[in-house]
Order: C-alpha cells, then sequence, then structure tokens
C-alpha cells in the first residue's frame, strides 16, 4: 500500500475538478430567491443554505473516499434492496426527473425570456420548441461524446466565474437596494428554511453518485493509501467549497438588495436575469445567457450519459442509445411544465429523499466505532425514513392537520423540518445494542455457558 501523496498543485487541480462537478447553471438560481425571500435575515438563512449547500456535499466526497467505494457498496451496508434502491432513486432525481429538465428550463428562464416579447413569454409553444432542440442537441451529442464537450466545460466554468465575479463587483460598487423586510416563512426560522432550501441545490446526492470520479482521478495520481484519499478528499474539498460559499453569498446579497428595483419575482432564474439587466443592460443578459447556455447543456450532456451508463446496466435489455432517447424525452416533457413548477415540484421529493443521505454520510464517518454493524445502518436509516416521509408528505401539503400537530408535539425539530434526527440517533443506538447482544450470543464462550 502507497504512502504517496500529492502536491499542493495536484489537490488544487483535484479541488477546481471538484468545484466543476458541483457548480452548476442551475445552482445558481437558489440564492437570489432565498435573498429576496429573506430580506435581513439573509445572513441567517445563507448559512443553513450553506450547511446543506456546500458542507453535506463535502461529506458526502469525503465519505467515499474512506469507505472507499461507490455509492451502491455504500447502500448495501444498510441492506442489498436498499443497495439497489437507494442510488436508482438517485439517479432518476439527479437525472430526468429533476436536474436534467433543469439545466433546460433555467436557459430559457436566463437566455431566453429577456429576448421575448412580454405578451409572448409565458406562451408554452416556445418553451416547447426551445426544449424540443436542447434534448435533440443533447440526445445527439450523449451519443456521440467528443472532446469538444468536455474542452467546452471546462472553458465555460471559469467563464461564469468571471461573469459572476463582475455581478459581484458592480453589485457592490452600485448596490440595486437595501434589504427589505422578509417575506412570513423567513420571519422565524430562517436557519432552518436556509438549510431546507440547500437540498434544493442536489449536490449532496450528486456527491454520493459521483464522488468515485474524485476518488479515480486520486488514485489516477498513484494514491492508494484509503486515509490519504480521504486526506485530499478533503483538502481539495475545502477549496471547492470555497469557492461555492463565496457564490452562494455573493448572489444571495443580489437577491436581498434587489427587490426595491426589480420587484419579487417567481425564481431565482428571474431574479437573476432581471438583476443583470438593471446592472448591465442587454449586454449583460446577452453574456450571461450565452455562458449559462453552453454550461446548461455540458451538464445536460454529463448527465444524460451518467444516467444512460447506469440505467442500461440496469436494464441490460435497452441499449445506452434507447435508454437515452427515453431520457431525453422524459426530461423534455417534466421540463415544459417551467422552472417554477419545476421547482415546487421537486421540493416534497428532496425534503423527503435528503434526511436519508444524510444520515447515511453520518454513520459512514463512524463506520468503524460500531464495527460496521448493519443493524446500526438499518435501524437508524427505517427510524429517518419514517419522519423524511412526513416530512415530504408536509411539504407537498399533503400531511394532514392532526397527524403534523401531533409529530410536532412529540417529535423533535420536527416543525423545523429536520425532526428526522433525534430518530436517527434512537434507532441508530437500538440497532447498535441488538448488535451487541446477538455478537454476545454468537460468542464461542457464551456457547458454552
Amino acid at each position: 500500500m502507497s504512502n504517496k501523496s500529492l502536491t499542493i498543485k495536484e489537490t488544487f487541480v483535484i479541488g477546481l475538478m471538484l468545484f466543476a462537478l458541483f457548480f452548476g447553471a442551475g445552482n445558481l438560481i437558489f440564492p437570489p430567491a432565498l435573498g429576496q425571500l429573506s430580506g435581513d435575515h439573509m445572513w441567517t438563512a445563507i448559512i443553513g443554505f450553506l450547511i446543506t449547500g456546500v458542507g453535506l456535499p463535502l461529506l458526502g466526497v469525503i465519505a467515499i473516499g474512506l469507505s472507499g467505494s461507490d455509492i451502491q457498496s455504500l447502500a448495501g451496508r444498510v441492506h442489498p434492496l436498499f443497495g439497489f434502491f437507494f442510488p436508482f432513486v438517485l439517479y432518476l432525481a439527479i437525472g430526468p426527473i429533476f436536474a436534467i429538465p433543469r439545466t433546460a428550463t433555467v436557459t430559457f428562464e436566463i437566455g431566453v425570456i429577456p429576448y421575448l416579447p412580454e405578451s409572448s413569454s409565458g406562451d408554452g409553444w416556445i418553451l416547447f420548441l426551445f426544449t424540443l432542440v436542447f434534448f435533440a442537441v443533447t440526445y445527439w451529442l450523449s451519443l456521440n461524446p467528443t472532446k469538444l464537450v468536455d474542452t467546452i466545460g471546462k472553458l465555460l466554468t471559469p467563464v461564469l466565474l468571471i461573469v459572476l465575479a463582475l455581478i459581484t463587483v458592480k453589485m457592490l460598487v452600485t448596490p440595486l437596494g437595501t434589504f427589505e423586510s422578509p417575506t412570513k416563512e423567513y420571519e422565524n426560522g430562517a436557519f432552518f428554511k436556509g438549510f431546507l432550501e440547500g437540498y434544493l441545490t442536489m449536490d449532496t446526492l450528486a456527491a454520493l453518485v459521483f464522488g468515485i470520479v474524485v476518488i479515480n482521478a486520486v488514485k489516477d495520481k498513484g494514491v492508494t493509501d484509503r486515509s490519504q484519499i480521504a486526506k485530499i478528499c478533503l483538502n481539495s474539498g475545502l477549496i471547492a467549497a470555497g469557492g461555492l460559499v463565496l457564490v452562494y453569498v455573493s448572489l444571495a446579497y443580489l437577491g436581498a438588495t434587489s427587490v426595491s428595483k426589480i420587484g419579487y419575482l417567481d425564481n431565482g432564474g428571474a431574479i437573476l436575469s432581471e438583476s443583470v439587466h438593471y446592472l448591465f443592460g442587454t449586454f449583460g443578459n446577452a453574456v450571461l445567457g450565452t455562458a449559462i447556455l453552453f454550461a446548461c447543456l455540458t451538464t445536460s450532456i454529463g448527465l444524460v450519459s451518467s444516467c444512460g451508463n447506469y440505467f442500461s446496466k440496469i436494464f441490460p435489455s435497452l441499449s445506452y442509445k434507447t435508454i437515452t432517447f427515453i431520457i431525453c424525452l422524459f426530461s423534455m416533457t417534466v421540463a415544459n411544465a417551467g422552472l417554477t413548477k419545476l421547482i415546487s415540484f421537486s421540493v416534497p421529493v428532496l425534503v423527503a429523499l435528503y434526511p436519508l443521505a444524510i444520515v447515511l454520510i453520518a454513520l459512514s464517518f463512524f463506520h468503524s466505532y460500531f464495527k460496521g454493524a448493519n443493524e446500526v445502518y438499518l435501524g437508524s436509516l427505517l427510524f429517518t425514513f419514517v419522519i423524511s416521509v412526513a416530512d415530504g408528505l408536509k411539504a407537498g401539503g399533503l400531511l394532514p392537520a392532526g397527524l403534523d400537530a401531533w409529530m410536532k408535539g412529540n417529535v423533535p425539530l420536527f416543525e423545523y423540518g429536520i425532526g428526522f434526527i433525534v430518530p436517527a440517533a434512537v434507532g441508530g443506538l437500538l440497532g447498535y445494542i441488538y448488535s451487541s447482544f446477538r455478537t454476545a450470543s454468537a460468542s464461542p464462550d457464551s456457547q458454552r455457558k
């Protein structure tokens, strides 16, 4: 086993690669919306957002690094069925149900709507034509992966960062306005609301799926020692996290100061587009829109290719070509709901899914302490699942009022959307006690007694 490590430069390069993996154009739309709605509670809300939008993805990559395996193996610690279904659901979420359609709707919101007459901007046929072309190109390039797509993706991350840096400087030199009062949902518990908003980035889910990409990049450099891999993941992750924090805080500040000039808008894409138009005019929209178009297109191609490879293994009777066509067709259909509806639809699912990912990541850090006992994973995730389903139903407005009131009175932190924490700990503890008794009863000494 090699104890080789990496130079600072090599670690920095991997950190930039990790930043590029997490930094999708779709992530640009959530901080401005949070800023607008939280107003002068923005700083409290953004801290919660950064925990789930930056901190948890970082921990997810480290968890994969510590385990030395992929998400299937990590989830398989709970149960073989969980090891199959959890990654399956993750790929659906970061694929055709939410993330892939979002690449098209964000592009349309920022790169197309600003140039449409107000009378036609809401016409569904324009969105349909755009998504038809967008996913036709995605499908074609997903079947013919070329270095051109990879090169464009690598070039556009710095371009987007430069554009965002210019927006930030202009925003600080000539502010849009001042912080407004928070909306009702952010008046109390702004931290917890921001915490839940961070789910929308889906980066924690992506970290579990794509963390193996970072691990392989480290191994390609000749590092094989697991502790060294985890250390490099941490150091490179901190580099990526630093970049994400700067981007998110800047965009949240932009949203928080924009209300007096552009008013309250339906989604972060519209907020960003209108703010850029106010600061830079039509030219600013053109530069931002073009960069986001190509960034979202390369993201879409990458996600379709990854999901195509995964699902073609799950369904070997279907070819990769057929799978990618189905993914693109389904994604186009979902995208035509529009960005605002797509975000609203994704919230209940992500609220139900995220606690499972959070607990799985947390347990991976304590794996050696409870000797990887299956019962600990199973007990903790089972209790988490019960609460997370209730959270998802509540987020979708489907939880009965009586049950909601009962859970608020009996489940700690449930009213803030993080009621899974105590049950997860209790379930893990019960699992640990059970596994200890099982181990003791199976020992040779106990059998002789």
